[in-house]
């Protein structure tokens, strides 16, 4: 992915970089975990056998924040902006509609609506040994 045409995006957006480029390795965590490992010689039919929906990704993101960032991921997503699902989805559709990530006819923002609730799914007693 270009460097500069996300600096661009995150330009014309209320997120910083750190936003994006954790949604992007989320994302990428996301479908390893639902589908696999994608072949390196992929076509376009290979990634959209890879496809997740924004429901997936937000359960993803949730258990890739905590994977990275532990009891502090509530704080470092909200130190990013990020204080719920839509807000993700704002950032996955940013970068849709920069041409740099891909969504089917089906996906819309509506799908990151209330998927879940971050005070909840991001609780300071979190069992980080829980099944996320």
């Amino acid at each position: 992915m270009p460097a500069k045409d996300l600096r661009k995006v995150v330009a014309s957006s209320s997120y910083p970089l750190d936003a994006f480029l954790f949604v992007q390795r989320g994302l990428d965590y996301t479908v390893r975990h639902n589908h696999g490992e994608l072949p390196t010689d992929a076509d376009t039919e290979d990634r959209e056998a890879h496809h997740v929906s924004g429901t997936d990704l937000c359960h993803g993101l949730r258990a890739y924040a905590i994977q990275e960032y532990g009891l502090l991921a509530r704080t470092v997503l909200r130190r990013w902006r990020i204080y719920t699902c839509e807000d993700f989805g704002k950032i996955v559709f940013a970068m849709v509609e920069a041409g740099l990530m891909h969504k089917t006819d089906e996906d819309s923002l509506d799908d990151f609506c209330n998927v879940f609730d971050f005070e909840h799914a991001f609780h300071e007693r979190l069992e980080l040994s829980e099944n996320v």
